[in-house]
């Protein structure tokens, strides 16, 4: 009897490795994205003071510190989440490479295509973050009820609100790209996601309300615009795998 050839990429993979074969290949390529964002994280030690200026803009104003290590580890979170930022056109080629290597020759471009793209994605949701949605929310956030209260924040919770909302609007940013890849191993299908579109907008509601730093419909309205439009898209993508 004959082999019958499939032309899903995960069916062809699961037919070529085996189990221990996926584990051991995925500590490989976990351990070379740990190498890649330790040293982008000692690239960024060198940029880490200019970071911080840029983050504190703003604000406008210095944060303060009221523990004695408080600046060391806010440095040290800056540099960590810079040398991620740094690497991420390397995470996404171990992503892809490990998700998606029973393509076939003409199939590669794929991954070709995936990193420049994942990587434009990222930077375009950065852009996102930094240039509309933080000032926007520090906006809000300081200006509230001035007569009451005095904006004099800490650098232990500005600096990790601010870098957590660059990071994770970049992220949500790829929803493109890993519908494409889910479409493309035959997990999801254009129809799929157009039949669940009322829980799309569940799921996107409640990851803008996790993404979003306050609690007011505008800045909320600001996340989930753009993540309908990313759903969109996505569904255009899945129709392309």
């Amino acid at each position: 009897m004959t082999n019958q050839v499939t032309d899903n990429p995960l069916e062809r993979l699961v037919g070529e490795m085996t189990l221990l074969e996926h584990l051991e290949e995925l500590r490989d390529r976990l351990v070379k994205a740990a190498i890649a964002v330790l040293i982008g994280t000692v690239i960024s030690t060198i940029f880490t003071k200019q970071i911080l200026q840029f983050l504190i803009a703003p604000y406008g104003q210095q944060l303060q510190l009221i523990s004695p290590t408080e600046g060391i580890a806010v440095y040290f979170r800056v540099a960590l989440t810079a040398g991620v930022i740094l690497a991420m056109p390397f995470l996404v080629y171990q992503l892809l490479m490990f998700v998606l290597p029973g393509l076939e020759s003409g199939e590669k471009r794929y991954i070709i295509w995936g990193v420049p793209s994942a990587t434009l994605l990222f930077l375009a949701g950065v852009a996102f973050a930094w240039f509309i949605l933080i000032p926007a929310a520090i906006g809000f956030l300081s200006g509230f009820l001035p007569d009451v209260f005095d904006a004099d924040w800490r650098s232990n919770e500005y600096i990790p609100f601010v870098t957590s909302l660059i990071f994770w609007i970049g992220v949500s940013f790829e929803t493109p790209l890993i519908i494409f890849i889910m479409s493309k191993i035959g997990i999801v299908t254009p129809q799929f996601l157009i039949k669940q579109w009322r829980f799309a907008v569940l799921i996107i509601a409640i990851a803008a309300a996790m993404i979003t730093p306050t609690p007011d419909p505008f800045n909320m309205a600001l996340v989930m615009l753009p993540l309908f439009v990313l759903y969109g898209f996505s569904i255009l993508l899945s129709y392309l795998a």
